[in-house]
């Protein structure tokens, strides 16, 4: 069906993912699932312990290569990009697809801003030519460089650290280490934002500010965002569109309205916290 009637990540999707399945040996972490990731939605994948989601992302990053389906990214503003045939360098380089992980992975003795520099690297390095204007700044690289630095600022700014630009990222709380991460990512200027649990550690402050920074980039920037969540308040505040996974089986797929009533994911949630149980019926 068409039309009004049709959801965003059908109409327009940036992402579409067909009979996914992925297996290790005579295990199946992945049972072909398929799903749609909207243009301008925030995507959440959830599901109890051990359900494949880290696993999906794996896949569509490039960390593994899916033992069967399709992952198509569709740039609009080229050829699309088929993800499973794309070594993970080529999923971020060309397909624009960016990634945090469950583990912060800053570098703890580079300054902030020398954190979003080093995202850049691919950039700089094309610019530089190996040459000798890139030893002393000048043409291209010189323009470059300042492109670079004017991005970290930006995104600097976004994320509330542009006071503690010159200090070692390591020494940041752990909130502003989650956000850090974040912005690195978006300083790659990624089509695709795939978070995994970046609400994991965050207090109540800390995960509001993770949630007005993921819908201004929705609603501001170019980038889908496809996250990994535990925290079923942050899920059922900020998405557009929720898909839930069960022992490697797509079980929903829906907007957050939808999903918080589906009997399947009722079912696949009890026993697993009263706290995620309760945020599943909390939304209005």
């Amino acid at each position: 069906m068409g039309g009004a009637n049709t959801k965003s990540w059908d109409r327009d999707p940036i992402l579409t993912v067909e009979h996914l399945s992925m297996h290790f040996g005579g295990i199946t972490a992945v049972d072909d699932v398929s799903f749609a990731v909207g243009r301008k939605d925030i995507t959440a994948l959830i599901g109890p312990n051990g359900a494949g989601k880290t696993t999906v992302f794996n896949c569509i990053t490039g960390f593994y290569k899916p033992t069967e389906g399709m992952l198509t990214l569709d740039a609009k503003d080229g050829p699309p990009h088929f993800l499973e045939r794309l070594t993970d360098y080529e999923i971020n380089a060309d397909a624009r697809v960016a990634r945090t992980f469950q583990n912060i992975r800053l570098f703890p003795g580079m300054t902030v801003l020398e954190n979003l520099m080093v995202a850049q690297h691919n950039g700089l390095s094309r610019a530089s030519g190996f040459s000798f204007g890139a030893i002393f700044g000048l043409g291209r690289f010189g323009l470059a460089e300042k492109e670079a630095i004017d991005l970290a600022r930006y995104w600097l700014g976004q994320v509330g650290l542009l006071p503690r630009a010159d200090e070692a990222a390591g020494s940041l709380p752990y909130g502003d280490q989650r956000r850090l991460e974040i912005a690195r990512a978006m300083c790659t200027r990624p089509r695709l934002l795939c978070l995994d649990e970046p609400a994991a550690g965050l207090n109540a402050k800390e995960s509001d500010a993770l949630n007005a920074l993921l819908q201004a980039i929705r609603d501001k920037e170019d980038t889908a965002v496809f996250l990994i969540e535990h925290d079923m308040s942050v899920v059922m505040r900020i998405s557009d569109h929720v898909i839930v996974l069960d022992y490697g089986k797509k079980i929903a797929d829906g907007t957050p309205g939808e999903v918080r009533i589906d009997p399947h994911v009722i079912a696949a949630y009890l026993g697993v916290s009263d706290e995620d149980g309760a945020a599943l019926e909390a939304r209005p």
